[in-house]
């Protein structure tokens, strides 16, 4: 579904990401991974269409769509959700879902009733302002305004952040459940242990090149990623 071909992505004078690739399966939940700085975000951003590359490509579903324009690529069937949630906090939950479907034509109401049903607690809260929701209410929201778009791709930024461990685990459970519905995931996740047991495949970030990738199930257990990358004790 993507294939990202010795992408190189710059600041000004600052190289971010240096000729990295990485390519995602239909179906597929993959994760990335690395300390902060790594170049997770950015990585994201040049997908989405936010970032431009400087040299490299990017294909999806077989298509070149190398700095392809972001709305573009919303119509195409991709769809992230940023680090940080950016809701729209002066909008109700409704009228957030709304936005989430500016590039579709016709009737959406299915669609609003099926992100209902995955996330009942923005149903109860549909008439509420962004800004009055906890924060995974809010997480809900953003992940349902995707949603929205009928995107192929999902791109998820640190979705857990911030988040009390109960709802970590109510967001990994969704996650879960929207691959089940047939969307392609790619997740950025600092909690490494909850994205590796959720994902198929990851890979590993250092200072903007990919260090090395496997196998969720093997990444789970490899002692460079417990000791260096993960930067925790995985049980």
């Amino acid at each position: 579904m993507l294939d990202v071909r010795d992408a190189v992505v710059t600041y000004g004078t600052i190289t971010a990401l240096h000729g990295i690739s990485l390519t995602i399966n239909e179906g597929e939940i993959v994760a990335l991974l690395g300390a902060n700085g790594a170049g997770k975000s950015t990585t994201l951003r040049m997908i989405s269409g936010l970032k431009s590359t400087a040299t490299g490509s990017i294909s999806f579903q077989g298509q070149d769509v190398s700095n392809t324009k972001a709305h573009d690529l919303v119509g195409m069937g991709m769809s992230h959700v940023p680090e940080g949630r950016r809701i729209f906090g002066r909008m109700t939950v409704e009228e957030n879902l709304d936005m989430g479907a500016f590039n579709r034509k016709g009737s959406y109401a299915d669609d609003m009733e099926r992100i209902y049903e995955t996330f009942p607690i923005l149903k109860e809260r549909r008439k509420q302002l962004g800004a009055n929701l906890s924060g995974g209410e809010q997480q809900m929201l953003a992940i349902g305004r995707a949603l929205m778009s009928q995107p192929k791709l999902l791109l998820l930024d640190e979705p857990s952040m911030g988040l009390a461990p109960l709802i970590i685990e109510q967001i990994f459970q969704i996650i879960a459940e929207i691959r089940k519905q047939g969307t392609t995931i790619f997740v950025v996740e600092q909690n490494a242990a909850q994205a590796l047991r959720l994902a198929d495949r990851g890979y590993v970030m250092e200072n903007g090149r990919i260090v090395f990738e496997d196998d969720a199930s093997k990444l789970l257990v490899d002692p460079r990623v417990r000791a260096v990358y993960l930067g925790e004790s995985i049980d």
